[in-house]
């Protein structure tokens, strides 16, 4: 059974709503605490809405905490001094913490907690029909893909393309979509349990990354 048929979507979703349960009481706090953190660190708004292509190719809002300062206009690819980014946007990212706010997608019935990651419309609009398969399922906060490269800014910085967007789209994110339909077609529930076990260790253990590369809030 693969996570894209109607048994193994169903499956899915009662294991995403059970987890998402147990994580809210937890989950509330600690988003209370950053939506203050992110409030203090400069006006703006508290979440950013990010335009993401969904399940059967239906767009929704992803929701994340605001990393940069609002209305920052500019190259869709930041270092990390970049002015855009607010101080404490550079440690949400970093920690992965902006990212939970994606909980209420979950939720909402729109992601999954694993999953290949959602790209934006201008991302997808470069798929193969053979990469459209990762669209037959809901897109998820972990992934295998996300797994296996971790900080993928650091892959760019390695990599030093002269059109850091066109390596994305000819290199990284052919990549990606390999390992996300590898997924789709192995799936059990077992596997996304570990992939989620090992997603909360690596965010127990990263240390941040200033020196890396990051892509700004208008890409992901």
């Amino acid at each position: 059974m693969t996570s894209g048929t109607g048994a193994g979507q169903r499956a899915k979703r009662v294991l995403d709503v059970a987890l998402c349960l147990l994580a809210v009481p937890l989950a509330v706090p600690v988003m209370v605490l950053l939506a203050v953190a992110v409030r203090a660190g400069g006006p703006g708004p508290v979440l950013y809405r990010a335009r993401r292509v969904g399940r059967d190719m239906v767009p929704f809002d992803l929701f994340k905490f605001r990393t940069m300062t609002p209305g920052a206009a500019g190259p869709g690819v930041t270092s990390a001094a970049d002015p855009r980014i607010t101080s404490v946007g550079r440690w949400l990212r970093a920690s992965k913490l902006d990212e939970l706010p994606q909980l209420v997608n979950v939720l909402r019935g729109e992601m999954s907690i694993v999953g290949p990651r959602p790209e934006a419309p201008r991302f997808v609009a470069y798929y193969t029909g053979a990469q459209r398969a990762v669209l037959a399922v809901r897109p998820g906060m972990t992934s295998l893909a996300f797994l296996h490269f971790g900080h993928e800014q650091a892959f760019i910085e390695r990599a030093g393309p002269r059109d850091v967007e066109s390596f994305y789209l000819t290199d990284l994110l052919p990549a990606k979509l390999a390992i996300e339909l590898r997924y789709i077609r192995e799936w059990t529930l077992l596997g996304d349990l570990r992939i989620i076990a090992r997603t909360v260790l690596g965010l127990f253990s990263r240390t941040g990354g200033d020196h890396e590369k990051q892509r700004s809030d208008g890409i992901r």
